[in-house]
């Protein structure tokens, strides 16, 4: 949830969801629960970074608030240091809250990709996020980052990015749903996130995804997480 456009109806939701006292609560059980492979994709988003980022790098995560994937990489390298950004001030006290001891090497800012220090930062993130804006606005986003990066700095991303060809939307739809029951979500929970998901986000396709991180001026984008309806990709600046 990093984009500065507020679209309407959505983003307000989405806002007072992530600032809802009870929801933020719960927030770091959510993830693992709702996307397929999720520690897994952390870990491997953690092993892309290192392939070029130095011992001492300098990470921006953009909708850092909760604080897993900071854990997750401030475990995997003891040197590194990271800038997380994220508009909800209940979700950066959270991710303090997360990284405990390691908090020290995290400088979170409350606010959107604007919000971000211009670096130049060794790797960036933007995990579970772009799903939220429109093509437009992650267009805008990814050329941020970019001019955020060193040359040839990685950038992973993953979110909600589904063919559309046919009836293949409906049906991975149809897995997704199907994934959060068998994960232990109420049947008629997993059916109305099911149905939140397609008439709120506006979901890419992967080709669209892959446009975007090129018309950034990204290169080399490379599939290299995918899970039901979600995708990871790394890129460099």
């Amino acid at each position: 949830m990093i984009g500065s456009v507020q679209q309407g109806n959505l983003m307000t939701d989405i806002q007072a969801m992530f600032s809802d006292p009870h929801a933020v609560a719960k927030y770091t059980e959510g993830p693992p629960r709702f996307v397929p492979g999720y520690n897994s994709m952390l870990s491997m988003a953690a092993i892309l970074l290192a392939e070029r980022a130095r011992e001492d790098a300098r990470i921006l995560a953009l909708g850092a608030g909760g604080g897993l994937e900071l854990r997750a990489f401030a475990q995997a390298q003891p040197r590194w240091t990271f800038d997380g950004v994220d508009p909800s001030a209940a979700m950066l006290d959270l991710a303090r809250q997360t990284l405990g001891p390691l908090a020290s090497r995290a400088h979170l800012h409350r606010g959107y990709v604007d919000a971000t220090p211009e670096g130049p930062f060794d790797g960036a993130t933007c995990l579970l996020t772009l799903h939220f804006v429109d093509a437009a606005e992650r267009r805008r986003i990814a050329s941020e980052i970019r001019r955020r990066l060193k040359p040839g700095a990685p950038f992973v991303i993953a979110h909600f990015s589904i063919p559309d060809r046919d009836d293949e939307r409906p049906l991975w739809l149809s897995r997704y749903s199907a994934f959060l029951a068998a994960s232990g979500v109420e049947p008629d929970k997993a059916a109305a996130a099911r149905d939140a998901v397609t008439n709120h986000l506006e979901i890419l396709t992967p080709a669209q995804d892959e446009a975007i991180l090129r018309n950034a001026g990204f290169s080399e984008p490379t599939l290299f997480y995918a899970g039901f309806t979600f995708r990871g990709w790394v890129a460099y600046a």
